[in-house]
């Protein structure tokens, strides 16, 4: 029921400005934040890779509104790759990227993000590590796939997400799991019409056929779920199709369920948590209340907490 006005509240301007005014709000998203800094990042990298787990970096920021800011966000994820590089970590991270935040909805958009994710790719390729290109709402969707389809010809290691909740999804799976490819599947994230997109236990029927059919495949199925339900589906999709260590990874969100996070890489799984870091963190906030209700228990108890 919380879900809907908690995405409504991710866009809403007046409400981002609390938020990142409040002295209550900091200390919370500390725990699914790494911090505003690159060297934050940094620190969290190197904590979770001395933890046995991958990373994968987000700058965060979306819908960017001038070139300017997208040349920044560009700027940001080359530096940091040649600083992950310089502190010996490339072999443990790699970066994501949304392509609203490279200036996708500006205009000539397409092209901006497109020049701008070729040189994060470039710089990626350069420190010997990998680049995700994040999914957003379904609008968004088949520019986004052009641009990896395109970004592959030269760098066919570029991730491309996918979200289960879409109805195309299933498809858009057997398209994009090419031999050597990765693919990131999660439910989704962004509220979207009946029309392009399932609904309560269809989504999780949905993310297990992909499940199927990522798994079947010869690329690489990144599994990005928290749900113990589809984490125990991946499992039987690994037993099933004799997938060894290494061909596939769980993903999972920096500060949520931390304790399964490092029970699965125990248990011989490759595990890459998603670290954001920057200060634009209150869309990427209100988003993660919005897909599991135990977050803002979390977060209303932060609120009445003395300590």
């Amino acid at each position: 029921m919380l879900r809907e006005p908690l995405l409504a509240a991710a866009r809403s301007p007046r409400l981002r400005s609390v938020a990142e005014k409040s002295r209550l709000t900091r200390p919370v998203v500390n725990r699914f934040v790494a911090g505003s800094t690159e060297a934050d990042a940094l620190r969290v990298t190197a904590e979770l890779a001395a933890a046995g787990l991958q990373v994968t970096l987000d700058f965060l920021g979306e819908d960017t509104t001038s070139a300017e800011q997208a040349e920044q966000t560009v700027q940001a994820y080359e530096s940091v790759l040649k600083a992950l590089a310089a502190a010996g970590s490339a072999d443990r991270a790699e970066v994501s990227v949304k392509l609203s935040a490279i200036g996708q909805a500006l205009p000539d958009g397409n092209r901006m993000a497109l020049d701008g994710a070729r040189r994060i790719c470039e710089a990626a390729d350069a420190v010997g590590t990998t680049v995700t290109i994040d999914m957003e709402d379904h609008t968004t969707t088949d520019a986004t796939l052009d641009v990896v389809r395109q970004l592959r010809g030269d760098f066919p290691w570029v991730g491309a997400v996918l979200q289960a909740y879409l109805r195309r999804t299933e498809d858009d799976c057997r398209e994009f799991a090419t031999p050597g490819s990765r693919i990131r599947l999660c439910k989704g994230a962004y509220a979207e019409p009946e029309s392009v997109a399932f609904g309560g236990e269809e989504v999780e029927d949905s993310y297990r056929r992909c499940l199927g059919v990522l798994f079947s495949g010869q690329g690489y199925p990144m599994v990005a779920s928290h749900d113990p339900a589809m984490i125990a589906a991946a499992r039987s999709q690994v037993v099933q199709h004799n997938r060894p260590a290494g061909s596939y990874e769980f993903q999972m969100l920096y500060g949520i369920r931390p304790d399964e996070q490092r029970a699965l890489a125990a248990a011989g799984h490759r595990v890459r948590v998603y670290v954001p870091y920057g200060d634009e963190w209150y869309g990427y906030f209100m988003r993660r209340l919005a897909e599991r209700p135990a977050n803002l228990a979390f977060f209303l108890r932060s609120l009445t907490s003395k300590k």
